[in-house]
């Protein structure tokens, strides 16, 4: 028990350490989600630019962004 008491306890430096890890871990997810949600929105604006393009009946130009 001492042993996992002092790995939590870190000399002192317990309360310091383990909320700054919680707290980059907490960074690190939300920008996550956020990036997900924009590559999804991206997505969905390609298809949808695709689909208009493609709704025209023609196919764009060769080397066109």
């Amino acid at each position: 028990m001492e042993s996992w008491q002092a790995f939590w306890t870190m000399g002192g430096y317990g309360a310091y350490v383990w909320p700054s890890f919680a707290l980059s871990a907490a960074v690190l997810i939300a920008l996550w989600a956020s990036s997900r949600r924009a590559l999804r929105q991206a997505e969905r604006a390609l298809a949808a630019a695709e689909g208009e393009i493609a709704g025209r009946g023609r196919a764009p130009a060769e080397g066109a962004p």
